[in-house]
């Protein structure tokens, strides 16, 4: 008679392991859900709603009390207001109290009272709407005493509003802005522009600054400071530096053009299709590029100097050097650099943002977010266009990681 044997991780002691595993995991999935997932589901939430900066409160009714008036003619004063331009507020309610050493002489028809207390029903207020309260009121005591008391009360209000940010209803119309139209080809091609060249351009100045810096030689620890100097650098205090230096008016390399007589004018760098593209490209490259220096510097560091003492006996030129040894060992490392700076200057805002603010032809979606939710007030938009950079870069990553990381071997 045969046994039959439990299938592997199924027995006690497994299901146990598995509990204490994901019991060990929790606390660190709570925390990427709370840091990361949730914020993403936030932002896909909004891009499907017509929410504007106003939107992001919920509509609720507001109050400001005062005293006002003298002798027959004084009176609390209860001036309400719908914080919603656009949605309607139901139910509202005003509830107060009326402090000591003051009686009520007459009050608008909406108020009950039950002895000092007294409740309001205000109904119904549109978007926008004001109202006004007045109670007219006695004092027995010092007026100033009588008005800290209240001014020191606050009152009670009640309502129900339409939360457009938290209701069930959705749109399209956000999506049908952000592809509507030749505009958001451009600004993707710009986009696409920048990143491409500026993550080649990095990786490829940051290659040749590695083999330069790679043979010891006095002052190479100064060398290797200064060359990291543009990435540790505030980035505004670089950007703003590059903007004094290509200004068309007091810029020192227009100046030196002109001197040259390379140009019979001053170039406006920063302000000329597409010479303002091309501009906060090259200030991409030259920013960056000591982070891929530092990387490649590191891997080249650690390959065995052997293969190339085979090569000098075999006759071996430096180009067949680099071409066959070292740039084979680099692939690695270049292709990991290749993914994290594509994804970092795909999100690249500040940069562009401080040197044209999107202006010349050099808005890209990141800029394009900002100038939708903030410029003009279109959070549910600029939330949008944040969905398409995230749909590109998972683009992007999935083929990657289907395509050239399989072939580097990562």
């Amino acid at each position: 008679m045969t046994t039959a044997t439990p299938p592997t991780g199924t027995g006690p002691l497994e299901r146990r392991e598995a509990r204490l595993a994901w019991g060990l995991l929790f606390p660190t999935i709570a925390i990427v859900s709370a840091v990361v997932i949730l914020p993403l589901l936030a932002i896909f939430w909004i891009s499907f709603k017509p929410i504007g900066l106003a939107d992001l409160r919920p509509p609720a009714p507001v109050v400001r009390e005062s005293l006002r008036g003298s002798d027959d003619n004084l009176r609390l004063e209860y001036r309400l207001r719908n914080s919603s331009q656009s949605e309607a507020i139901s139910n509202v309610t005003l509830s107060d109290s009326i402090p000591g050493g003051v009686t009520v002489v007459s009050a608008d028809d909406r108020c009950e009272f039950s002895g000092q207390a007294f409740t309001c029903d205000i109904g119904t207020m549109d978007g926008g709407a004001r109202e006004r309260i007045e109670v007219f009121v006695s004092i027995d005591g010092d007026e100033e005493t009588i008005e800290a008391a209240v001014e020191g009360t606050i009152p009670s209000l009640t309502g129900s509003g339409k939360n457009i940010l938290t209701n069930f209803e959705f749109t399209g119309e956000n999506f049908a802005r952000v592809f509507d139209g030749d505009e958001f080809w451009e600004v993707l091609y710009v986009t696409l522009f920048y990143t491409v060249v500026g993550t080649i351009g990095a990786l490829v100045f940051g290659l040749f600054a590695a083999m330069l810096l790679n043979k010891e030689f006095k002052g190479q620890g100064i060398l290797r400071g200064l060359y990291l100097f543009p990435y540790v650098a505030p980035v505004i205090a670089v950007a703003f530096a590059w903007i004094i230096l290509f200004d068309p008016f007091s810029g020192s390399a227009n100046a030196l053009l002109v001197q040259m007589g390379v140009t019979n004018e001053a170039i406006n760098f920063f302000g000329e299709r597409p010479l303002a593209l091309i501009m906060v490209t090259v200030f991409e490259i030259w920013r960056y590029f000591p982070l891929s220096f530092l990387f490649i510097l590191a891997r080249m560091q650690s390959i065995d100097t052997d293969m190339y003492e085979a090569a000098d006996m075999d006759g071996a030129s430096p180009f067949q050097k680099f071409w066959f040894l070292s740039l084979p060992q680099l692939l690695g490392i270049l292709s990991v650099l290749f993914l994290l700076r594509f994804i970092w200057t795909f999100n690249k805002f500040d940069d562009i943002f401080l040197l044209t603010g999107g202006n010349a032809g050099t808005r890209t979606l990141t800029v394009n977010v900002y100038e939708q939710a903030f410029a003009i007030s279109n959070i549910g938009a600029g939330a949008a266009v944040a969905v398409v950079i995230f749909c590109c870069l998972l683009l992007f990553s999935v083929f990657f990681f289907k395509f050239v990381s399989r072939e580097e071997g990562l």
